[in-house]
Formats: structure tokens, sequence, C-alpha cells
């Protein structure tokens, strides 16, 4: 699959001038079309006028950035705009509805210090869940080199691992480096093989994927915080994952990598299930 059709999802807070930075550079890398969708949820803001106008005149900024920024970028681009007079779950919907219809969605990993009323705290994970599409979740603190040079892949031999991969070809043909990682390998070996990572390293270069396999054991450790950390070690730019192979219910109750990431990633994410 190329990537020719990116969404990405955009509001007026400062993160996001460099989550489209990294839209732009990827849409520019794989000769994509680009579309930048502000959707804000306006139903909390009614009965207070002046609030709602300055959802629109936040938008008005928005796309006046947007322009600026993508006018040498060599990318064509389109600009979509929905306010939406609903609940969380119908803002949701929308951007679910225009991200179905691209090949990658580009998301925002929320602030907890400077949560928005108009954009829903967990719009990453329940697209993540509901899209049906790959999502690539920029963290909120994080400085864009420029491209996606250096990428960690996280294999454990399920199911939603396998989509990330299949999702993520495109951007791994066109990376440096990839290092494709299993954590504590043992613990499913039917999965993996006699070798972890050794097949599916082979499927990646039949695909023109250059990639090193490893693997860290370490029982102790939480597999969020060991990827994160290897991914620092390793200076990647993109860590490809699939998301919830458990239950949502039982990662929210007993906690899981795919929730850990979302709250403390350091670099962007792709994400599948």
């Amino acid at each position: 699959m190329a990537l020719k059709d990116i969404l990405v999802h955009v509001d007026n807070t400062p993160p996001c001038k460099r989550r489209l930075e990294f839209a732009l550079a990827v849409a520019r890398q794989h000769d994509a079309h680009l579309t930048v969708l502000f959707a804000s949820n306006i139903s909390n803001l009614q009965g207070f006028g002046s609030r709602s106008e300055s959802v629109l005149k936040a938008a008005e900024e928005a796309q006046a950035r947007f322009k600026a920024m993508a006018a040498d970028s060599g990318v064509t681009v389109e600009w979509r705009q929905a306010l939406i007079p609903g609940s969380d779950q119908a803002l949701i919907q929308e951007v679910r509805t225009h991200g179905r219809h691209a090949d990658l969605v580009v998301l925002g990993q929320q602030d907890p210090e400077a949560r928005s009323d108009v954009i829903p705290p967990d719009l990453p994970e329940r697209l993540v869940l509901e899209l049906g599409r790959p999502v690539l979740v920029v963290p909120y603190a994080w400085r864009f080199s420029g491209r996606v040079g250096r990428a960690l892949v996280a294999w454990n031999g399920g199911r939603e691992a396998a989509r990330a991969v299949n999702d993520a070809i495109p951007l791994l043909q066109k990376a440096d480096w990839v290092q494709v990682l299993a954590v504590n390998p043992a613990d499913r070996d039917r999965e993996h093989g006699p070798i972890p990572c050794a097949d599916i390293c082979l499927h990646l270069a039949r695909h023109g994927v250059k990639t090193e396999s490893s693997y860290l054991v370490a029982h102790d450790i939480d597999v969020g915080n060991m990827l994160l950390s290897r991914a620092a070690d390793e200076a990647a730019d993109l860590l490809v994952m699939g998301a919830y192979g458990r239950a949502r219910f039982t990662e929210l109750v007993l906690g899981g990598a795919t929730r850990h990431l979302l709250r403390h990633m350091t670099l962007p994410v792709l994400m599948s299930h």
C-alpha cells in the first residue's frame, strides 16, 4: 500500500504547528495529498457567544497558519472545517468519517496540563479503536527533526502488531534504519517462532525494508517504558506498534502498553488495531 491520502486533525494549540510540520513532511516524502481537518466541539460553548466566536477565530487562525506553512511545501493540500454542535461522540464520529477515506490519520496527543473543552481528551484512543485505519499520534512535547529516518517496530507476533507492521510499510521503506524489537519473546513463543523477529524481518526485507532484529528480556519493567527507553537510546523518529492486544477495559483497569504510550509518548507512534 502506498500513502497517497493523509488526514491530519488540527486545532489552535501551540503543539499543533509541529503536528502540521510532521504531516506535511510525510505527505511530501510520499507524494501524497494532505487533508487538514479542523474539527471542534462547540456544544460546551452554547450560551457563551464570545466563546463560540473564539472557536471561529481559532479556526481562522489555524487555517492561516496552515496556508503559510503549506505554501512552499510542494504538497497538494485541502482545508476542511467542522464545528460540531453535539457531544464528544459526535465529534469523534465526524473525524472518524473523514479518516476512513484516508490512508493514514495524524492526530495529536492531548496535553493533560492544558486540556481543551472543545476536543475530547480520549480522541486518539477512541480513533485507534474505531477508525479501521492506521493512526499516527504526535506528542505534544516533541521537536520534529525534519523526516522519519529511524523507526522502531514493536513486535509480539500478535494480530494487532501484524496489522501495524503492514500499515507502516510505506514509512519503513523510506526510513534509513529500522529495528524490530521483541519484548520478553519467551512469553509468546508460539507467535514468535524459534528465532524472535526473524520471520517478520524476512517479510519486511521482501518489501525492500532493511531491518535489524533485537529482543529484550525484563519482567520487572512494563513494556511501555521499555519501548520508550529503547526508542530514546536509538534516537528513533517513529515507533510502530499494535494497539490494545487485550480488551480495552482490561488495559484501563490493569494498565497496558497502549495506554502507557498514549499518555507518556516521547516520539510519534503509529498504532493499528
